[in-house]
């Protein structure tokens, strides 16, 4: 096991930042920004909206925040995205909390190294589980933007620009893979030289041997004979 303790540790160290980050991409307003389309270089008021407030920053004010204040006038799309980041949140705390149980170091779980190789297994799927729910709401928003802001139905000054927390959240996304494919890693690593160190079945050579008993009896019969 201990040949297979970097994967286990990079794992968990990937896994953690990506926790981070997705609370982060959860959080931030920086999901769609005004886009500033033109020849007008003086800009007087840049405009955020996330998943729970939207910000406005003007020319020498400082950054104005405001939550919604309706939750059932929200737009389908903007509700959907916050349920999938908040349940990515949480699987994302829970795969942290069952690879940290799973560590070697780690006592209050059990002390056998198949049950943790099993517990950093089901860490790595979940982590892998939160990169898909993060990833969908990141790339559904970022569709809507990239699609209304080459419609030339809408309005100039309410097309929207990709905003940085959609670029932490594929960032976010891309960690929790690959935390996730090194959790499993470790576990199919763990479970393939268990594998690999188990004796014989007694029965085979028990067979064996009565067989062989059998064939010197018939000899010494034949013998006597």
């Amino acid at each position: 096991m201990m040949a297979f303790y970097p994967l286990q540790i990079a794992g968990l160290v990937l896994g953690f930042l990506g926790v981070v980050g997705t609370l982060a991409t959860t959080l931030l307003p920086q999901w769609r920004v005004s886009a500033f389309i033109g020849s007008n270089i003086i800009v007087f008021e840049r405009l955020w909206e996330g998943l729970w407030m939207n910000c406005i920053r003007q020319a020498k004010v400082r950054l104005q925040c405001k939550f919604y204040n309706s939750l059932l006038a929200l737009p389908p799309v903007l509700e959907a995205a916050r349920a999938l980041m908040c349940v990515a949140v949480v699987l994302s705390v829970i795969a942290l909390l069952i690879g940290i149980s799973g560590m070697k170091h780690i006592q209050c779980t059990t002390s056998s190294e198949r049950v943790k190789a099993y517990l950093l297994g089901t860490s790595g799927v979940l982590f892998i589980l939160t990169g898909l729910f993060v990833l969908i709401p990141v790339c559904w928003t970022a569709h809507i933007i990239i699609r209304d802001f080459y419609d030339p139905a809408i309005h100039i000054g309410q097309k929207r620009e990709l905003g940085a927390a959609l670029f932490l959240g594929w960032a976010s996304t891309a960690v929790l893979f690959i935390a996730g494919g090194l959790l499993c890693g470790f576990c199919c690593c763990n479970r393939t030289k268990k594998w690999n160190r188990y004796p014989a079945p007694a029965y085979c050579t028990r067979h064996t041997d009565k067989r062989r008993n059998v064939n010197v009896r018939s000899k010494t019969s034949t013998s006597y004979v």
